[in-house]
């Protein structure tokens, strides 16, 4: 059996592929010994570290657009637009009160400290708390705050953290990246053009510009393209870094997903994700043989 030290990196619904990731090196005999992840990689990355990656699946499967909105607790009062205290009380029934250096598998979270300017990167402590903190997203989600420090998302800074992968004598790290910059495959194009032309995450977008369009009627209605420009920026920034990253820090075995495969809220998406994920790492081992 084949140890693996995997680094998983943030991409909102996109990251649910992480789950097709883990459940195909599993079945072809690798044993995963370390977790390195930000934003949804260390949220998914978490939940197998803690032993109930098949309890968040089969809660994800179960998404549908209306659930998915119904987690959305839209705030005007803190910096970001969604609490995410639903979302957190959902997985806290299934997830247990673990702390990090208590896992069977080396895990780690990374999350940036605005405060201080610099990545933090969690090794112990609560487990919930160290996800919820590096899946900040700025602007959507709110900060965490601990002692003196604002954390956001990690992705800021480090989006596919390998160089804080814990590495084992003739392991193999492999490096997930759910926001590649490569088309999506031809079934999935299919898929896009029968669907609704606007997306759920606008559609969701919408739905907040009419609240503030309710609680400040004098005020000009914020352009729906404002939070879109917002996100299309840095996921420019982030690719940039991971770019940098993977040059500096070659991994065994780099699995892609494309970015376009869903859009940031689309975790109803769920089923279609994980088997994204599964492809596209059946490819990548196999393209390893060669």
């Amino acid at each position: 059996m084949k140890n693996v030290s995997l680094v998983l990196s943030g991409g909102g619904a996109r990251g649910v592929a992480h789950i097709g990731v883990i459940e195909e090196l599993e079945k072809r005999g690798f044993n995963i010994h370390s977790i390195a992840g930000t934003s949804m990689g260390a949220l998914v990355g978490g939940i197998y570290a803690a032993g109930k990656l098949s309890e968040f699946k089969k809660w994800l499967l179960n998404l549908d657009k209306i659930d998915v909105f119904k987690l959305m607790d839209f705030t005007l009062l803190n910096k970001g637009f969604i609490k995410g205290d639903k979302v957190f009380n959902e997985l806290n029934e299934f997830i247990p009160d673990v702390k990090i250096q208590d896992l069977n598998i080396n895990y780690q979270a990374i999350a940036t400290d605005l405060t201080n300017r610099k990545e933090v990167v969690f090794t112990k402590g609560d487990l919930l708390k160290a996800i919820r903190a590096s899946v900040s997203i700025p602007n959507i989600l709110t900060p965490v705050k601990r002692g003196k420090s604002i954390l956001v998302d990690g992705g800021v800074i480090n989006n596919l953290p390998i160089n804080h992968a814990i590495r084992k004598n003739k392991d193999i790290l492999v490096a997930v990246n759910v926001n590649a910059n490569i088309p999506l495959p031809e079934n999935e194009k299919k898929k896009e053009k029968i669907e609704e032309k606007e997306s759920f995450y606008k559609d969701l977008l919408k739905k907040f510009n009419n609240g503030l369009s309710k609680l400040f009627p004098n005020d000009k209605k914020i352009p729906l393209g404002y939070f879109d420009i917002m996100n299309d920026s840095l996921e420019i920034m982030r690719d940039e870094l991971v770019k940098f990253s993977l040059e500096i820090y070659p991994p065994d075995i780099l699995i892609e997903t494309p970015r376009d495969m869903c859009r940031m809220f689309d975790f109803y998406k769920a089923k279609e994700l994980i088997e994204v994920g599964q492809k596209a790492t059946i490819k990548s081992l196999d393209d390893n043989k060669n």
